[in-house]
């Protein structure tokens, strides 16, 4: 299952099972679980933890050293769960110390070719990276959040669950879960409800979700003003409370 012409160091754990191509590099500390498929020329360095059943294509560079000029070589990781899909080119970093020390992502994502992820990035499950999107450091991505390709995010920022951007948008600000994005600077163009409804969820909640976004967009509210309304009339909609809950956790502000 491993190709001869490929330098696997003896401190790397793979499972039985695990088919590794032609020309790849597997460093010491990393560990590929069961049903994995590393294809040609592909490198990994570790500390570096894959789940089961990733499949990485050739040229894709995962676990390498970030480029924070702040690194001196500290003992940070990287972690990915199960079922990924990492296309031609891609780049995931480690993290830093200045972080968590991990950059961690979900499982059943797809990366598609020469997406990147910079060192501590927290991604979660069923996201998808177009061609060339590139998450800067620290960023945070919900579930099912969808980056059109040769967008860019911004350091810090965080994208909230079914969240999508447009091609080329460039974020610099928190999206909140739900919504639509497209442009330079990044703009909110209302709710993901094709997404949304893809995804099975009800009249009620997509009712709900389009009131609370004319509260924060629409109507000339303050943010606080809007989240107070949201919460008096939906405080038991669970939909409308992770909405309101990525409006308060911004740091960065929200797009508007």
């Amino acid at each position: 299952m491993i190709h001869p012409t490929a330098i696997v160091d003896p401190g790397a754990q793979l499972a039985d099972d695990v088919e590794v191509g032609p020309f790849c590099v597997i460093g010491a500390d990393v560990v590929i679980g069961a049903g994995c498929r590393i294809g040609p020329h592909v490198v990994l360095k570790g500390p570096t933890r894959l789940g089961r059943r990733n499949r990485i294509f050739q040229f894709a560079s995962v676990g390498e050293e970030c480029q924070d000029k702040k690194y001196a070589g500290e003992p940070t990781r990287l972690e990915m769960g199960d079922d990924n899909v990492v296309r031609e080119g891609v780049t995931l970093h480690r993290g830093t110390v200045q972080d968590r020390g991990v950059t961690t992502i979900g499982s059943r994502n797809l990366f598609m070719a020469y997406a990147h992820v910079g060192h501590d990035c927290l991604i979660g499950d069923d996201c998808i990276l177009a061609n060339q999107a590139t998450l800067g450091g620290h960023v945070t991505l919900g579930d099912f959040v969808i980056l059109g390709g040769l967008s860019a995010i911004h350091q810090f920022c965080h994208v909230g669950a079914h969240a999508m951007c447009g091609g080329g948008s460039i974020v610099t600000k928190d999206i909140p879960a739900y919504l639509m994005v497209n442009g330079n600077p990044g703009q909110a163009h209302g709710l993901n409800l094709v997404g949304l409804k893809r995804r099975g969820f009800s009249r009620e909640a997509l009712k709900a979700l389009s009131d609370a976004y004319r509260l924060v967009y629409r109507q000339g509210l303050t943010l606080d003003q809007a989240l107070a309304e949201i919460d008096a009339r939906y405080a038991d909609l669970a939909e409308v409370t992770a909405f309101s809950d990525s409006l308060r956790v911004s740091t960065r502000g929200i797009i508007r």
